[in-house]
């Protein structure tokens, strides 16, 4: 048998039988939703507030995805570049959830990012903790945390009767008429035999990073745009061959609090040079160890050559690496790269993104931007992307939303998650009232609720 710690993956040739067993129902609710980063906790409380009983499943003890657990602590795609203005587009419960920070005091004004091509927005980590769980539990749905979904039972080849979880407390059932898969791996899609694709980890799928904060930055001595200096110094020491880097175009920001930075340059690989795979505990266990030498290895040029990090030190490093793509579902419609280029209008639109192909490819990060002199700068986002085949009772939200590798590269980000979540969320509101699979229902009214609950559907520029 191979040690997993010697880089190999142990030889499965065994099998154990394990004793039949009754599996207790931990609850039986009208939706439930299977994940609680940003698609996943707006699905969660659109749903409640339509009146139904909602439980989401956390596998952390917070909410908020890679946004928390893989330490992003910025908004991406919340805002579009529309006809040469910068402009927020993301509406709806984003808006809430963003004035909860703002409460907060853990809101960060709108930066320029991508070659001062798009807006960003910056945010403190523990405060989109409370924020999100407040979005949440306000909105009437109920949460369980340190809890992994592990499988699905069917009730019939195209209807999911329950998920099955494990936790601290054993192994349980979630009884559900609709579920929401806001996995970010298409988990439940997966185990319900729902189509789906992966993009080959070698020279395909978008490589994983581990992101960390630097604390203990002295700003005025750091200057006006410290980031551009860490990328020059970094691409010279490259040059003379005295440092090799994982990843071209690093991304150094200051927080909230300029003593603070967040720093996204690491890309995470197998021994062949593959993306790490994020449904691949092995694969998952070497990304975790590679990313955090390569954050220590990254952390020292930067300290020990950039001014007004001299004195500084890695405050955080994220409690996972950040997975970009996995699973995606091959849904009744796959939002592809040239819908994103072309800013493509859908009759059935439940939202908009604004944020441009980004591809994390080998050694660095490819951006292609939406085409024209002066192009509207966002696409439509259609109800039919959420829609698996096969499944009658479930909409698949956020990276794992139905996208071709290159529109997912675009589409995967926050601001478009915000978005799919919130459609899916009142969709299965409108499906139960109507007593209609989750396909069936009435997309004008659809689109009706969430305009009038503030969402941008880009129907009006």
């Amino acid at each position: 048998m191979t040690s997993p710690h010697a880089g190999g993956r142990p030889a499965l040739t065994q099998t154990i039988t394990e004793p039949s067993r009754s599996t207790p129902v931990y609850g039986e609710f009208d939706i439930v939703v299977v994940g609680g980063g940003p698609a996943g906790l707006t699905a969660a409380a659109a749903a409640a507030r339509t009146g139904y009983s909602v439980l989401l499943l956390e596998r952390y003890g917070f909410l908020g995805g890679a946004g928390t657990a893989g330490g992003l602590s910025t908004f991406c795609g919340l805002h579009a570049k529309v006809y040469g203005e910068h402009r927020r587009v993301i509406h709806g419960l984003a808006d809430e959830l963003l004035d909860r920070l703002a409460k907060l005091d853990g809101l960060s004004r709108p930066h320029l990012t991508i070659n001062d091509g798009i807006q960003a927005q910056a945010f403190d980590i523990s405060s989109y903790k409370i924020a999100a769980d407040e979005l949440v539990t306000s909105s009437g749905a109920g949460l369980l945390f340190h809890t992994f979904a592990v499988g699905a039972v069917l009730a019939a080849e195209d209807t999911i009767d329950a998920v099955l979880i494990e936790s601290k407390s054993g192994r349980a059932a979630v009884r559900g008429r609709i579920f929401i898969d806001a996995t970010g791996d298409g988990d439940l899609a997966a185990w319900a035999r729902a189509p789906y694709e992966k993009s080959p980890s070698l020279h395909g799928m978008l490589y994983p990073s581990l992101m960390f904060r630097i604390n203990g930055v002295d700003a005025a001595t750091a200057g006006a745009a410290p980031w551009r200096t860490v990328e020059k110094l970094m691409l010279d020491a490259e040059r003379a061959g005295t440092h090799s880097f994982p990843r071209k175009k690093p991304i150094v920001r200051p927080q909230r609090n300029p003593l603070e930075w967040r720093a996204n340059l690491t890309q995470l690989s197998n021994a062949d040079g593959s993306a790490i795979d994020g449904t691949d505990a092995d694969q998952l266990t070497r990304g975790e160890l590679q990313g955090r030498q390569q954050a220590l290895d990254a952390f020292t040029f930067i300290r020990d050559n950039t001014p007004g990090f001299g004195d500084s030190y890695i405050v955080d490093l994220a409690p996972q690496i950040g997975i970009r793509e996995t699973r995606r579902i091959i849904g009744a419609y796959q939002l592809t790269e040239d819908d994103v280029l072309g800013c493509a209008d859908f009759a059935d639109t439940i939202g908009v993104n604004g944020w441009p192909v980004e591809s994390h490819v080998a050694g660095g990060v490819e951006f292609r931007w939406q085409r024209g002199e002066n192009p509207r700068g966002f696409n439509q986002l259609p109800f039919r992307m959420i829609l698996p085949q096969r499944i009658a009772n479930l909409y698949v939200i956020g990276r794992c939303a139905s996208m071709t590798h290159d529109a997912q590269s675009a589409a995967r980000v926050t601001g478009p998650c915000f978005a799919m979540g919130e459609a899916a969320g009142t969709a299965a509101g409108l499906a139960l009232g109507a007593n209609v699979s989750c396909a069936d229902v009435d997309v004008a009214e659809l689109q009706q609720r969430l305009e009038r609950a503030g969402a941008y559907l880009g129907r009006e520029v």
